[in-house]
């Protein structure tokens, strides 16, 4: 019998300002070939789109749906996708790259309803949003677009205010398509869907929880041998390693928006010992954490009384 072959999904994460988790893609740079790509791709963060010009397919776990001029995309992070112009075509798109959780941070009680847009857990949720349809969506969207690209006095204060009007009148529109699907099955995910999906979701909420490879792998209805080979091939890195990474992007953030102990840090975010927390954090970091939180608050001329702000993960393109 022949070896069952699986699709490759490419991962790739985006590196996201520290203080402002948000990253703007436009310009030129940004057209879109009539070339389909052979895999699909994902990130580790919500992407927002607009299409400014000419029109294409985006397959999203291997179902192909249409896209116009001056529509707007959704796309949850972890959800396989990928975007072609039609034949003898090449769209023009700008993106924006949110970290909800991140960025919200300071404001725990909306970071469940907001991060429901980066799990995608909305029966029928709709990908492609035609901008004729969602007028106010579409004004939100581009407004948006265009303080991150001009960045006037207090543009972030702007952007973050917008993004949250913006994310709210998603979760609106999202929302009514579930009651007026109500009625309907939730359409399947093909077999090229990604086999580890509910293994990154499971460990996105409970990285703070010891929790075996095992587990992960009956999350995915596969053999822990066989997870563990699909996990590296995807993520460009074991499982284990994977988890501390997570966790130690998560005591970043503690350590330079809290005032508390490396010891309290390292248990919130799931490490037994001070030692294995101090040992993949300078792995992972280049520095243990005392001295990367006084780097990190020395260069921003704070003390560790006044830290503030946000860490994201630094990884780069895989």
């Amino acid at each position: 019998m022949a070896k069952q072959k699986y699709p490759v999904t490419e991962y790739r994460p985006y590196t996201l300002p520290i203080e402002f988790p948000i990253l703007l893609l436009t310009g030129e740079r940004w057209h879109i070939s009539d070339q389909k790509s052979g895999r699909l791709h994902f990130h580790n963060c919500l992407e927002l789109g607009i299409c400014h010009s000419e029109h294409g397919i985006m397959e999203f776990e291997g179902r192909p749906t249409e896209f116009y001029a001056n529509d707007i995309s959704c796309i949850p992070k972890n959800l396989p996708h990928t975007t072609y112009s039609a034949k003898g075509c090449s769209s023009l798109w700008s993106y924006i790259f949110i970290d909800i959780d991140n960025l919200f941070w300071d404001n725990p009680s909306l970071r469940p309803l907001l991060s429901r847009l980066s799990m995608s857990d909305i029966p029928n949720f709709q990908y492609i949003l035609h901008s004729n349809d969602y007028p106010k969506l579409a004004s939100l969207i581009q407004y948006t677009f265009e303080e991150l690209k001009e960045q006037p006095p207090q543009y972030e204060l702007s952007v973050r205010s917008l993004i949250f009007s913006l994310l709210f009148e998603m979760i609106r529109i999202q929302n009514g398509q579930q009651t007026k699907h109500s009625d309907t099955k939730t359409i399947p995910s093909s077999e090229s869907t990604l086999l580890i999906a509910p293994a990154l979701n499971f460990i996105e909420k409970n990285y703070m929880n010891q929790f075996t490879i095992e587990k992960l792998a009956d999350l995915c209805h596969l053999s822990e041998t066989h997870f563990r080979r699909i996990f590296l091939q995807t993520m460009g890195s074991p499982p284990l390693e994977f988890v501390n990474n997570t966790r130690i992007n998560k005591a970043c953030v503690l350590l330079k928006t809290t005032q508390e102990s490396i010891l309290y840090i390292a248990e919130q975010v799931g490490f037994h010992t001070i030692s294995s927390f101090n040992r993949c954090f300078s792995k992972a970091m280049g520095a243990p954490p005392r001295e990367w939180r006084k780097q990190i608050l020395f260069s921003e001329g704070k003390s560790e009384q006044g830290a503030i702000g946000i860490i994201e993960e630094y990884k780069g393109w895989l």
